[in-house]
């Protein structure tokens, strides 16, 4: 009797040693850790050259690397200071860089904002589809197949995977798009980006986010592909928890295709400003202790 007495005893205290520890770990998400997911092709990857005025860091805002860069010191799954390159080992200023800048001037010293950003230049939508983006992969020219490998070869699955490990320590409060110039005159291309973001919302167990969407170049600018900012202003009505970032006035690199570094700092400002008027309004309600 006293074995078996011995044995419950044990069991019980077994059992709520798993429950604390698993209880340790879920109260170790930080609620005042704002996650942000960025994805596109290279005007997110960023394709301007930084300046000394942007790799100045806080420790407000991190990055959580999604590939590994051993001359960067970084390591794929940890995080670090945001400072440029925010992709990958060697891309440029992105838009992601002063959204995070802008947003924690704005809001209490007790929010940090992290970013992850799996971007791709030159590709379509279609990279982040995970039903089929094989087929559009096989298709795709070797220098693009080059840059999808630094993902393993599946883009979204990495977004997916560096999501998850992201969630470990705070909350993810929002995605950021910048896509469109390889689909111009695509007007399927909002129904596509609802698939993508419907998969990612379903495959993290979130609840809906707000998606910000930024235009393309600029006719103001001579954006070779201005046009399909008319069928990103359709967004909305597809995907109802998205927004359009205007690009206008954002001053154009000199291939009219991509954002010079100026334009960059601009629209990665107007990404916030919107995430602002979205998320302040809980920050200012939220108590602290």
């Amino acid at each position: 009797m006293k074995t078996k007495l011995k044995r419950k005893s044990c069991s019980a205290i077994l059992t709520l040693t798993i429950f604390l520890l698993t209880a340790t770990k879920a109260f170790s998400q930080d609620p005042n850790f704002y996650i942000f997911l960025c994805l596109g092709q290279s005007n997110m990857e960023g394709n301007a050259k930084f300046e000394a005025q942007d790799t100045i860091a806080d420790s407000r805002f991190q990055v959580l690397a999604s590939v590994d860069c051993p001359d960067l010191g970084r390591t794929r799954g940890n995080w670090y200071p945001a400072v440029p390159p925010l992709c990958r080992c060697r891309t440029g200023l992105t838009p992601a860089d002063y959204f995070g800048k802008t947003l924690i001037k704005a809001l209490p010293p007790d929010i940090k904002i992290g970013v992850i950003n799996v971007s791709v230049g030159g590709c379509k939508i279609e990279l982040f589809d995970k039903d089929n983006y094989q087929t559009y992969v096989s298709t795709s020219p070797d220098w693009l197949k080059n840059m999808v490998r630094e993902y393993d070869g599946d883009p979204y699955k990495r977004l997916v995977e560096t999501a998850k490990t992201a969630m470990k320590d705070g909350v993810i409060k929002g995605v950021l798009l910048h896509q469109g110039e390889s689909n111009t005159g695509d007007a399927d291309w909002p129904k596509k980006v609802k698939t993508v973001y419907s998969n990612l919302i379903k495959d993290l167990g979130i609840a809906p986010v707000p998606l910000l969407a930024g235009e393309m170049v600029g006719a103001d600018q001579g954006g070779k592909c201005a046009s399909m900012n008319s069928i990103i202003a359709k967004l909305p009505s597809t995907l109802p928890d998205s927004y359009v970032i205007s690009s206008a006035g954002c001053e154009a690199a000199p291939d009219n295709l991509h954002f010079n570094a100026a334009g960059y700092r601009e629209l990665g400002k107007r990404y916030a400003e919107k995430m602002l008027s979205l998320i302040k309004p809980q920050a200012a309600g939220k108590k602290t202790n």
